[in-house]
């Protein structure tokens, strides 16, 4: 009988461990020399993992932006109503474009011209539709990209794609990567957070995942339809226990857990736990106050608006000032913007909802000195036809062919309208910019070469642009 004292870690045994205590110890020993040789060991894959995953860090050079705001109009808005005019649809309205290689996803009918009024704004004379006539107001800040192409026009791979930058398979989310790249500079809040009212988008939570990234840099998603704290945040708060008691608590939770990763060869998922544990009791202390909208002055309150995207970009604004490195705000209510029929009404609602607190957000970063170091991206997954969509005409179908999206700020060039589509609003024609080669060029502005910021997984180099992308130079200021 042996006399040694049990210990309870000696309880529990992993398959590896197992094998590793049974007969196939010298086998293991060569397939690990084999698997380190090929960067497949979990050791090796894990090796950036730190007890401070969103401390922050130095990017590869200089960056022109340091945090990211994501202003996501999902559902596809139209950009030939938007920034993006097109005078040929009022000749051809209702008849047949000239474009023999006009191809939909559904059965559409003759051009839809836009009911849209459009204007020259700024020093620049770009051309703005009156739904963003506020927004306007700072068009020489303003760097749109008419000229975007997805590669399908469906919303579930194209929302991967400008996400994830992978229609398919299971990858990490840009905000994951900016804040794996450049960490966050408040350790009392997420990182990387999803504003989207009335629940998740369409796909859910995998439009902010961090997939095989750690989980410490997964999105946080707060549900902005909600005003008190409490229902922004679940659990923000515990009725039940002190915060000495909850760090008594935690800290016996943490060493527990810690005892446990020690032989698992730092587990991924299992230090990510540990690090939420941290950071949801931190943050306690300081998010009541950050999401505390009533502590703004009133004039800031009516600049925005109280409406829910007013209340989101004043929080966005916020949370910048906190040290919040990528915060996503979504159009929230499924598709909004994916309007087939009615573009009229729909994109005239969605657009009153956006506007005005747009034009405030821009101004106030100007006013707070954030403006030049904030990169804002404002866009869809895709655009919309120049044709009517059978059998309403009055709508229009998804277009991944060509469509519009704008950055503003941290280092994106002001007043500049770069590439453009066709005569009809249809496909991009001149300097084309894949989703890859923005990502490429939203990574430049942070400081980062996108072939460079890589993550090893499955013995292989993974990054955001995967093979792809490519810096759009022209689009820096």
């Amino acid at each position: 009988m042996s006399h040694h004292p049990l210990r309870p870690e000696d309880a529990f045994l992993t398959r590896r461990e197992l094998l590793q205590r049974g007969g196939m110890g010298l086998g293991l020993v060569g397939l690990a020399g084999v698997m380190a040789g090929e960067g497949m060991l979990a050791s090796e894959a894990r090796a950036d993992i730190d007890l401070r995953p969103l401390a922050p860090k130095r990017p590869h050079f200089a960056p022109k932006a340091q945090r990211v705001v994501h202003l996501f109009m999902n559902g596809g808005p139209s950009q030939v109503d938007t920034f993006d005019p097109k005078p040929l649809l009022d000749r051809y309205h209702g008849k047949p474009l000239p474009n023999p290689n006009l191809r939909t996803e559904r059965k559409t009918s003759g051009a839809l011209r836009s009911p849209f009024k459009f204007a020259k704004y700024g020093e620049c004379g770009l051309e703005v539709s009156e739904l963003f006539a506020e927004t306007a107001k700072h068009a020489d800040d303003l760097c749109v990209i008419r000229s975007m192409v997805a590669d399908v026009p469906n919303h579930e791979p194209s929302l991967m794609l400008m996400n994830c930058g992978e229609s398919r398979l299971a990858r990490p989310s840009m905000g994951s990567w900016v804040t794996y790249g450049l960490g966050s500079e408040n350790q009392n809040l997420p990182g990387f957070l999803a504003m989207c009212p009335g629940g998740y988008p369409i796909v859910s939570t995998q439009n902010w995942r961090s997939a095989f990234l750690p989980g410490a840099y997964q999105g946080t998603y707060i549900n902005t339809q909600h005003k008190d704290v409490q229902k922004l945040i679940e659990n923000i708060k515990n009725n039940s226990a002190t915060p000495e008691q909850q760090r008594r608590q935690l800290d016996l939770v943490r060493r527990l857990n810690e005892a446990h990763l020690e032989p698992r060869q730092a587990d991924a998922q299992l230090e990510a736990r540990i690090q939420s544990f941290e950071l949801a009791y931190r943050m306690q202390s300081e998010a009541a106050e950050a999401f505390d909208l009533a502590l703004e002055p009133k004039a800031t309150r009516e600049m925005y608006g109280d409406s829910t995207h007013g209340r989101q970009l004043l929080l966005t604004r916020r949370l910048l000032e906190r040290g919040v490195r990528f915060i996503q705000v979504w159009s929230g209510d499924g598709q909004p913007w994916d309007n087939h029929d009615n573009i009229e009404g729909a994109h005239r609602h969605q657009a009153k909802e956006w506007d005005r607190p747009i034009s405030a957000f821009l101004t106030d970063l100007k006013q707070r000195g954030l403006f030049d170091s904030t990169l804002v991206i404002w866009g869809g997954e895709f655009g919309r036809t120049p044709v009517a969509e059978l059998p309403q005409l009055s709508g229009r179908d998804h277009n991944h062919y060509g469509f519009t999206m704008w950055l503003a700020g941290g280092g994106a060039k002001g007043g500049y309208v770069h590439g453009k589509t066709d005569e009809a609003g249809f496909a991009a024609v001149e300097d084309k910019v894949h989703v890859h080669d923005l990502h490429a060029t939203i990574l430049h502005l942070l400081g980062f070469d996108h072939e460079k910021l890589t993550y090893r997984y499955a013995g292989r180099d993974f990054r955001l642009t995967d093979v792809h992308g490519k810096l759009v130079s022209k689009l820096l200021a």
